[in-house]
């Protein structure tokens, strides 16, 4: 985990860009270091998580290029490996290979990266900027342009407020060069399904997602465990527990009163063994905390925003508490096998549409809300489901067999883990109950209560007809769209849309994003 900035021209001297740089200090803060371009800067905050020692710091150079990379590149050991015949390595850090393939491959190297990453590097020989990021768009990376017409990248929004005029995402699975954005990977576009039946599905379903979180337990520093109890972030905590062959910490936050999951991470905690840490809040802490966690987001998202304050908190709490520096986390694997509302799909290729759609937004919503919670606390997050082999695959099934005619949700990844006994059999085969809800009814209550406290009948009609883009439509949308223009003035077009389920599905029509008011939720939450 670390920040990354790179300017194409020097309208800025260093005192004068450090101000935006240092918005983002959180993201890194062991080391700091802004290198001249011959027309620019690269810039770089540093979170040490592989090669600790000083040699392991950014920018590197080669031959006159330099690189700024937040990311971490799995299997880079092998390629470091064969690249070494030609080229010296003086640290232990993944992102040393980057130069060297960039020389090796030229922009065709991205396409051979298995990484979560954003990256930008300078061209000595075209005296230019190259950025790309990661497919899925795990790590943030966003852009503009300054009052001379000269392009900005950073990796958050709020580096580039007051510098730009627009401020927009980089997009995922992109790399930009020579003037041009071009798309080097697609993920979510399947030309055809594989023809595997349900149990060699679900043989490879288990083997992908045990690799990929394997993969990601190589850290020099210490490891976490983000455990809300549910599938998802079990499954990851039981394979790394199994993987790892010890005990490893895990963490689950809940409301002082009625947090449903925590009952059930604590259950899963002590099925694996694990050292388990609970943090609870209250009403006091959620109000409280609203306003810090709309600026570190940068999104007026109302499931984003209700999801990202118990992350947020908990996220704070091993900061504060801990040495953990490093957190793995359950988020992706709704938006590949099914969420409540994707019951409803009315056909197959319904079901496949929305996913594509859900995968390829991932960068504004669920995956935004797990980087700016764990990152603004100076921890990295790491997501095995975001593996680029196991969204590949899973979203190449045949979406027939990924439908829920099983009166079970994601049926795929439970059978694939049935006969493993991970879990205990009342969490592997549990409903799935919305985070946001899930660390306590009440927190979503209490925030749509503050919002009425806020805003009369009156000053709500009136306020909201100030946005014609994604108007608020409650008070509670309101309260955070408010919130958001105070960090981000004008810059709403960075999200693009409100997060609900498909609202042209019968059963689906609702006006609110929590999976609570949906008619198959049931017994998700008790």
């Amino acid at each position: 985990m670390c920040s990354i900035m790179g300017f194409s021209s020097k309208a800025l001297t260093t005192e004068e860009l450090e101000i935006y740089f240092d918005r983002t200090i959180s993201r890194g803060p062991d080391m700091s270091r802004i290198i001249e371009t011959k027309s620019g800067y690269l810039c770089f905050h540093r979170l040490a998580i592989m090669g600790l020692n000083e040699a392991g710091m950014q920018p590197f150079e080669l031959e006159g290029d330099c690189v700024v990379c937040n990311g971490e590149i799995y299997g880079f050991r092998p390629i470091r490996r064969q690249l070494s015949e030609h080229y010296e390595f003086k640290s232990e850090s993944d992102c040393e290979i980057l130069l060297p393939m960039f020389h090796e491959y030229g922009l065709s190297m991205f396409s051979r990266l298995d990484a979560e990453f954003a990256l930008i590097i300078y061209d000595s020989m075209t005296d230019s900027l190259i950025a790309a990021r990661d497919p899925i768009g795990i790590r943030p990376l966003f852009y503009g342009y300054d009052a001379a017409g000269s392009i900005v990248f950073a990796s958050e929004a709020k580096n580039l407020i007051g510098l730009c005029a627009e401020v927009c995402p980089f997009p995922p699975g992109y790399y930009y060069a020579y003037g041009k954005f071009i798309r080097y990977a697609d993920l979510t576009s399947v030309k055809s399904y594989t023809r595997d039946n349900l149990e060699t599905t679900c043989r490879n379903i288990r083997n992908k997602l045990i690799a990929a979180v394997d993969k990601r337990l190589d850290a020099d520093a210490p490891l976490g465990f983000l455990l809300s109890g549910g599938l998802d972030s079990s499954l990851v905590c039981a394979i790394s527990s199994v993987v790892l062959g010890k005990k490893i910490r895990t963490f689950a936050i809940g409301m002082e009163e009625d947090a449903i999951d925590l009952k059930y991470a604590r259950e899963v905690a002590d099925f694996i063994g694990a050292d388990h840490t609970e943090v609870y809040m209250t009403r006091d802490d959620v109000i409280k905390a609203l306003p810090e966690v709309v600026a570190l987001l940068g999104t007026w998202d109302i499931t984003t925003i209700r999801a990202s304050i118990g992350m947020y908190l908990c996220c704070k709490a091993i900061h504060e508490q801990t040495d953990v520096r490093v957190l793995l986390t359950g988020e992706i694997s709704d938006e590949l096998l099914g969420y409540k509302y994707t019951d409803f799909a009315p056909s197959a290729a319904a079901f496949q549409q929305e996913s594509k759609k859900r995968v390829d937004e991932l960068y504004m919503y669920d995956v935004l809300r797990a980087d700016r919670c764990i990152g603004d606390n100076s921890i990295e997050a790491r997501v095995p489901f975001g593996d680029l082999d196991f969204v590949k695959y899973v979203m190449g099934i045949d979406p027939a067999m990924k439908l829920n005619t099983y009166n079970m949700g994601k049926y795929l990844l439970r059978h694939a883990f049935e006969n493993d006994h991970l879990l205990p059999d009342d969490i592997l085969w549990r409903q799935k109950a919305a985070f946001s809800d899930a660390v306590g009814h009440s927190m979503v209550d209490d925030l749509k209560a503050y919002a009425e406290t806020v805003y009369t009948d009156e000053e709500f009609d009136c306020k909201r007809r100030k946005y014609d883009y994604c108007m608020p439509f409650t008070k509670e949308s309101l309260l955070y769209r408010e919130l958001f223009e105070q960090h981000y003035p004008g810059q709403a077009k960075m999200i693009a849309d409100f997060w609900m389920p498909n609202k042209s599905w019968e059963g689906c029509n609702v006006s609110d994003p929590s999976a609570r008011v949906l008619s198959n939720y049931g017994q998700s939450g008790k």
